[in-house]
């Protein structure tokens, strides 16, 4: 029967493949998942793999579990995998994107909705007075690469714009007396007629592939994130020099050093997430909230001047993005650089924090935390890291959109230096062994009879130490071949200001902790009778890796439905309760259009 398992086993610390200690069976996954429910110790695997029921790959480890009173140092319990079921504990792989782990996706969208709300309304250690300062949503866009096929309307009248049936105008109509109607360069139609469908897979494609610039596109991918950095640079700047204007001194801050700093009194914390559009060039969907600075605590998240406004944020913004541009380096295939710059199409709106209006809270952060969970699926092509061995299964310079941007991240990332033969590189001369006459050393003036100064070598030794070990690589589209398979975009998709809110991992240790604490009382018995405090001893592990994905595609049947069931029993609690009280369901992620 079909497995979940690989199938070229994975070398692991103890010497097993990844499909190790598999199960077959020579019948259907449903019979496989019967075998397994009559077994005796059924109850005890559904319950020994809950917290990877819902992952796709789980990852399997083994070994030895220790529990360790902390202030004796005395082994209190000794636990070892080969007495759990199937000899292993299972844990969730842990992948955001939602086509390769739904489940493990479904947590980080709920996660990063968290992260993202609590910068804008408070809680989870971020100071309730956050719904006084100014916040928008602006979102960035991408150049023109190229005409594409798009589905404009111009007024929508639906009310789901996940589901308009509104009618769209047509794709790129032309007069008949207008130049760039007819036909391109390459004899193609520069035209379409047509009112495409939200579902038709011809938009985001080039009217004409061979005029579109495919090169440009995948530059400005790798790229953008850059760009992003430089806009809120160039926006707070913007602040800076609006808050001087009015009066408004700056503020004197403690660095780290002890030394005092003047700072200007207002700057920006964001949560951003990164969207693919169908045509493959990415766009930025943003938080941006403005603080103030407290002199006394330069980490913590005051209000700003009570002078600063939402306007004055949507001003600097819009200032940012029609100011800041820049060339990236010289390339063979393109001397002087391409321009970076962002789209005509600037979206910033006000974020309303009473949960009433066009743009709310909850809104915004449902719909930052589902593109968090997205990739490159809205082009049509999924596929992990490229390699020289699969790139050819990909990238064609006469192929579709798609293959040619990958092509041309593969070209254009190539090696671009022609690397100095070994015989030709300068070689410092050695020193003759043995005792020379006394001399001076002209650098440092210590008298020595080495051939060379051992302070000087020395030095030379410990500044040599400090240096990187890995290579510094001159060429800044090498990145691009790295991340081909996301054509040229090497960003993470969602990140945030230090400032801005929480962390994932303190997101992760509350829920760990809590589950740690459910269904069970905080001092249990250990194996010898003692009882084992969870606060106060300290779990000690020893793993490997075992292997990635369940033993049968019935253990995989079982865990799934039995974690689809947890969860749809939880999500009806909540909705009643929710009922009840007449709110929102908590933890609930808003569907946003």
């Amino acid at each position: 029967m079909a497995s979940t398992l690989e199938l070229t086993p994975r070398a692991s610390a103890r010497g097993v493949g990844s499909n190790a200690d598999t199960i077959v069976y020579d019948y259907t996954a449903a019979g496989a998942a019967f075998a397994r429910a009559t077994r005796p110790d059924y109850f005890g695997w559904i319950e020994h793999v809950r917290a990877a029921a819902g992952c796709t790959r789980p990852i399997r480890l083994a070994g030895q579990l220790l529990t360790v009173d902390p202030a004796t140092g005395r082994v209190v319990e000794q636990r070892h995998t080969d007495g759990m079921p199937d000899a292993v504990i299972y844990t969730a792989c842990g992948n955001r994107r939602a086509t390769v782990c739904p489940s493990c996706a479904h947590t980080y969208q709920r996660d990063a909705y968290q992260l993202l709300r609590a910068g804008l309304v408070g809680g989870k250690g971020v100071p309730d007075t956050v719904t006084q300062h100014p916040a928008v949503f602006p979102t960035f866009t991408a150049p023109s690469f190229g005409p594409v096929h798009v589905r404009a309307v111009r007024k929508h009248t639906c009310r789901d714009r996940k589901r308009c049936d509104c009618r769209p105008d047509p794709c790129h109509a032309r007069r008949a007396d207008d130049p760039t109607a007819g036909h391109c360069p390459h004899g193609r139609p520069a035209v379409c007629w047509a009112r495409h469908e939200p579902g038709d897979a011809a938009l985001g494609q080039p009217l004409c592939l061979d005029c579109y610039d495919h090169d440009h596109q995948v530059v400005w991918n790798l790229f953008s994130g850059e760009l992003w950095h430089r806009t809120k640079q160039a926006a707070e700047r913007h602040l800076a020099k609006l808050a001087r204007r009015r009066g408004i001194p700056r503020v004197q801050v403690a660095t780290a050093s002890g030394n005092l700093r003047t700072v200007p009194p207002v700057r920006l914390s964001h949560g951003k997430a990164a969207e693919f559009q169908a045509r493959g060039a990415v766009h930025f969907h943003a938080l941006v909230r403005l603080d103030g600075v407290d002199p006394t605590d330069p980490a913590a998240v005051v209000p700003p001047p009570a002078a600063f406004t939402v306007d004055d944020l949507v001003d600097a913004l819009r200032h940012a993005a029609a100011q800041v541009a820049f060339t990236t380096p010289a390339h063979p295939d393109r001397p002087t650089g391409w321009q970076i710059a962002w789209g005509e199409q600037l979206d910033i709106r006000p974020i309303a924090l009473t949960g009433q209006g066009e743009v709310t809270d909850s809104m915004v952060a449902g719909y930052l935390a589902k593109y968090a969970t997205k990739s490159t699926e809205v082009t049509g092509h999924r596929s992990t890291r490229l390699t020289a061995d699969t790139i050819a299964d990909h990238a064609d310079p006469d192929g579709d959109h798609t293959a040619r941007l990958i092509d041309a991240c593969w070209r254009l990332g190539r090696p671009t230096g022609t690397p100095v033969p070994l015989p030709q590189r300068p070689r410092d001369p050695r020193p003759r062994p043995g005792f020379v006459p006394r001399w001076e050393c002209p650098d440092c003036g210590t008298h020595t009879r080495y051939a060379a100064c051992p302070v000087c070598v020395a030095q030379r030794q410990a500044a040599l130490d400090t240096e990187s070990t890995k290579p510094t690589n001159a060429n800044p589209y090498a990145r691009l071949r790295r991340w081909a398979h996301m054509l040229g975009f090497g960003g993470h998709f969602l990140t945030k200001a230090r400032r801005y809110s929480v962390t994932f991992q303190l997101l992760r240790d509350t829920r760990r902790a809590h589950r740690q604490h459910e269904d069970q009382e905080h001092a249990h018995p250990a194996a010898d009778g003692q009882l084992v405090n969870d606060d106060t001893t300290l779990i000690v592990g020893t793993l490997t890796f075992a292997g990635v994905g369940w033993h049968t595609t019935g253990d995989a049947l079982l865990a799934n439905t039995a974690a689809a069931m947890a969860r749809e029993r939880q999500a009806t609690g909540r909705e009643e309760l929710a009922h009840e009280l007449g709110s929102t369901p908590a933890g609930t992620v808003p569907a946003a259009a």
